[in-house]
Order: structure tokens, then C-alpha cells, then sequence
């Protein structure tokens, strides 16, 4: 099996725990891109690598006509029934690897990416095509996450799993898929390499609603296959410290429940 198929696997394993953890977040922050990004009715929009469809729901509700792809078979499944229950006709969804897209040049008014190819082994090839299939004139959108500091979610875990599991270090933040693009500025040279211009980049913040600090690990576990792997490879002993770690850092910054816990988003818009 390769590492692409192990990958698309385990992102069709959590599909429906990552849809539940991390869609409600990235619904808010998609909306506010799109709304930064002028899409309007009739725009031909592509949502690559676009999940249970945080960003591909709301540009069809606004009227655009969105391709949405992603190497997951369970992810589109998901959102095709979703755009079916709500009878959103312009919405279409296909099983597609973002960094070879099977799509012509310069197709899209509007092409985004939120929190998909940020993830990518080969995130230069994903922003490639990114840039290959939008018009001239169109206009290119990546939303990402904020430095760590500004995803206290993500940076609680990570900063408790390093005190808890052994040889567990935390990386620099331009080493971690999660905040690789997080400095305003590399974002900016990414898509300007890829081949965008005109660059802005607005920091948004959105919000994850949790009944207690309980459910946030509950939620960190459910998010990602990286994170469930890390756990798993861990001890119980390990497992444990690191889970009452989070509980103790989430009570001690947010209290004990409900939670409102704050993501920070990046979202890069660029004209080709």
C-alpha cells in the first residue's frame, strides 16, 4: 500500500468525527473568506481538498457554481449527501488528488483551499495546480491555521503531549503541517511562488463551542489522523498524563464548561 493510499484511508476512517469536531469551526472562517474574497452568484468556484464541505456549503448557498474535490471517497460522500439534503444542485463533488488536478487551465473564477493544502506532503505542487486551473483575472483563497498561540486548542495538546510522551518534541511551527503556513508572510511567498499576485492576508478568528474540557480532547482525538496516531503509539501511562494535561490547561484558561475555544485562521487572497 503507499503512502497515498494510507493516507486517503485513514482521512476516510475519520470522516465523520472530523466532521463533527472541526466542520462547525471552519463553517464560520469559510464564510467570512468568501465574503473577504467577493465570491458572488454564478462564480465558478473549485474547493480543493474540501472535506465534508465548510467551504463548498456556504459559496453554493451563495449562489456560486462549486466544484468541490477531495482525495477522500467518505469525505465526498458526506458532502454529496449534504448538498442533496439541501437541494443545492450547483454544488458537485468528485474524488480528485489536489496536486494533479483532472481539470483544464484557467476554469475557475474563484479557487480556494481551507485547511487542505496546507496538510499536503507536497504543498507546492497543491498550490501549483491551485493556480494552473484559475483564470486570469481570478482569484485564488487559503485559508490556514494562525500561529499556535492563537489556536490554544491545538497548542494545548501539543505542548502537553511533549511534557508527557517520550522523545515527543514539538516542532517549529514552519515544520508542522498545521501551522506551516501560520507566519502571515510565508503565506504570502507560497502563493506568489505558485503564481498568484496582489497578495492580502486578513487574520479571522473563529470559535469551537464544547460542553467541557472533557470534550475538547474528545475533539483533538477526532480531528486528524496525525493526532489519534500519536496517541496510539503512546502508553496508557502516557496517553493519560497527556489527556489531563489538556483538561487542566482548557479549565485553567477557558474554565471547565462550556468551552469557547478560539481558532485563528490566515486567509491569503490573491489575483492570477
Amino acid at each position: 500500500m503507499t503512502n497515498l493510499e494510507q493516507q486517503r484511508g485513514a482521512w476516510d476512517r475519520f470522516a465523520t468525527s472530523y466532521d463533527q469536531a472541526i466542520t462547525p469551526v471552519s463553517t464560520w472562517a469559510a464564510e467570512a473568506a468568501l465574503g473577504l474574497a467577493g465570491v458572488r452568484e454564478g462564480d465558478r468556484l473549485l474547493d480543493v481538498a474540501a472535506g465534508p464541505g465548510a467551504l463548498s456549503l456556504p459559496a453554493a448557498r451563495l449562489g456560486a457554481r462549486v466544484l468541490a474535490v477531495d482525495f477522500s471517497p467518505s469525505m465526498v460522500d458526506l458532502l454529496t449527501e449534504r448538498a442533496r439534503a439541501e437541494g443545492l444542485e450547483n454544488l458537485e463533488a468528485r474524488v480528485m488528488d489536489g496536486t494533479s488536478l483532472a481539470l483544464d487551465d484557467g476554469t475557475f473564477d474563484v479557487a480556494c483551499s481551507q485547511l487542505g493544502i496546507m496538510l499536503f506532503p507536497d504543498r507546492a505542487a497543491g498550490l501549483a495546480e491551485l493556480a494552473r486551473v484559475t483564470r486570469s483575472g481570478g482569484t485564488g483563497v487559503m485559508s490556514v491555521f494562525g500561529p499556535p498561540e492563537r489556536v490554544p486548542a491545538l497548542a494545548m495538546f501539543f505542548g502537553a503531549a511533549a511534557k508527557s510522551i517520550t522523545d515527543f518534541v514539538v516542532p517549529p511551527p514552519r515544520e508542522a503541517p498545521l501551522f506551516c503556513l501560520a507566519d502571515p508572510q510565508d503565506l504570502t511567498r507560497e502563493m506568489v511562488a505558485a503564481g498568484f499576485r496582489d497578495i492580502e492576508v486578513h487574520e479571522i478568528e473563529s470559535r469551537m463551542h464544547l460542553e467541557s474540557a472533557a470534550a475538547l480532547w474528545d475533539s483533538m482525538l477526532s480531528a486528524a489522523p496525525a493526532i489519534a496516531g500519536l496517541m496510539n503509539r503512546a502508553t496508557e501511562a502516557e496517553r493519560e498524563a497527556t489527556r489531563e494535561q489538556v483538561m487542566t490547561a482548557c479549565r485553567s484558561q477557558f474554565g471547565d464548561g462550556p468551552v469557547d475555544v478560539p481558532f485563528a485562521f490566515n486567509v491569503g487572497i490573491g489575483r492570477r
